[in-house]
């Protein structure tokens, strides 16, 4: 049976992913979850959309003769991740995740870890505060149980209701320069960033914003995923199909 990939995106290290695959002439799918308005374009066929847990997945897998999985969804799709392991091992598909290592504090960083989204709500009791919240679109809610702050949010699409009322919002798309998030945490005077650990350079910048400003972070840890290969690179990736037997140059 011919190799056709499924590639579980959405990053920016999907993105590159997607290219590379390409250039190869591999035939290939890209996934989006369906969480923006405007994905970016790519440079292979794209579908966008849930698949209806693990069962819905190893359907599409099937019907699709998908051969290759390589998941790179973001770190904090853990989820899509849990299915794609759990599919795959009941279609006997080949399953690799494209990964990014997560930050760690460095000197002059200023960050109170916790370990998940229930968690960083809870450490904003207290008194109001100007508050950059990068935790994206799914995760607004929560913090409504917080109100006492002044939100900034960055998002990609305009919302059309927001659970936070009075939150301030930047409509933009990373990746972002470390200079331009200093004039915006300047200009919003925030004082906490709230950030989940996402890895990557792409959205890098508000952290190291953040550090040159002395301005605190609460870092969320990432959700535990099922043991999976991994690379770190899309060229990895590539290596990983070769040795498994794809024809790269086709």
């Amino acid at each position: 049976m011919p190799a056709k990939l499924l590639i579980l995106g959405g990053t920016t290290e999907a993105s590159a992913l997607a290219r590379k695959v390409a250039e190869a002439g591999m035939p290939a799918v890209f996934s989006y979850a369906g969480r923006v308005d405007r994905p970016r374009e790519q440079p292979v066929p794209v579908r966008v959309g849930g698949f209806g847990g693990v069962a819905g997945l190893a359907r599409y897998l099937r019907a699709q003769a998908i051969s290759h999985v390589i998941d790179a969804t973001h770190p904090f799709a853990a989820q899509m991740s849990t299915n794609a392991v759990m599919a795959c091992a009941a279609t006997g598909v080949s399953l690799i995740a494209l990964t990014r290592a997560p930050w760690s504090a460095g000197p002059g960083d200023h960050w109170t870890r916790v370990p998940d989204m229930d968690a960083a709500v809870a450490a904003l009791a207290g008194p109001p505060r100007r508050v950059f919240l990068a935790v994206g679109r799914m995760h607004l809610a929560a913090f409504a149980a917080q109100p006492q702050h002044r939100y900034l949010l960055r998002l990609v699409d305009r919302p059309v209701a927001l659970p936070l009322p009075g939150a301030s919002v930047v409509i933009d798309r990373g990746p972002f320069s470390v200079e331009s998030d200093i004039e915006v945490l300047r200009h919003h005077q925030i004082e906490w960033v709230v950030s989940k650990n996402a890895g990557g350079t792409g959205a890098r910048s508000k952290i190291d914003a953040a550090r040159q400003l002395g301005v605190p972070v609460l870092m969320i840890d990432r959700p535990a995923i099922p043991a999976r290969p991994e690379a770190q690179t899309p060229a990895q990736v590539l290596g990983w199909l070769a040795h498994s037997g794809v024809n790269l140059g086709v």
